[in-house]
């Protein structure tokens, strides 16, 4: 299904450049495909190279991979309440905030991997779901507006903007 690019009013301003990262029109196709990219980028990883940070302060690889199952988990619900037409605003989240109780550096590189693949094949499973009117829907997040076409750019373009980060500051090939 050719479920068409969102249109401006359809993405909050800080998911333009995420959203700008996807130029196929199928954002399905591109969620499908990044599951093996992204787990082949990291499996060659050490656990020891997978705590390293390219700065202080900035998340380690495991934390990385954590954030991105975190947020799509959260991006997925959000486009479940729209799509089902569920007119509720929908609360923001900090992302930077998820991530120190999680303990993500904590758990195997492999098990973040797998749970990471779990949380895209459910997310492929949902998008697969939607009828053109669902993909069309538009509601609110985080006080803006957003439209489930959005969330389905915005999650595999979010994906897109952390391997670009784990190759260029983290040296992964």
């Amino acid at each position: 299904m050719n479920v068409g690019r969102p249109e401006a009013d359809e993405i909050p301003p800080h998911f333009v450049a995420y959203v700008s990262k996807v130029t196929e029109s199928d954002p399905v196709g591109v969620l499908t495909s990044q599951i093996d990219v992204t787990a082949g980028l990291l499996r060659g990883v050490s656990e020891a190279d997978a705590l390293k940070r390219y700065a202080p302060g900035k998340w380690s690889v495991k934390e990385v991979v954590g954030h991105l199952t975190d947020t799509e988990r959260i991006m997925a619900y959000r486009a479940l309440r729209i799509a089902r037409g569920d007119e509720t605003p929908l609360p923001g989240f900090d992302e930077k905030a998820y991530v120190p109780p999680a303990k993500f550096d904590a758990r195997p590189l492999a098990d973040l991997v797998a749970d990471f693949r779990t949380v895209r094949n459910a997310t492929l499973g949902l998008f697969k779901s939607f009828d053109a009117d669902a993909w069309r829907r538009r509601g609110a997040a985080s006080g803006k507006a957003i439209s489930v076409r959005a969330l389905g750019y915005m999650i595999p373009g979010h994906e897109r903007h952390h391997v670009e980060i784990l190759k260029a500051r983290y040296g992964l090939k």
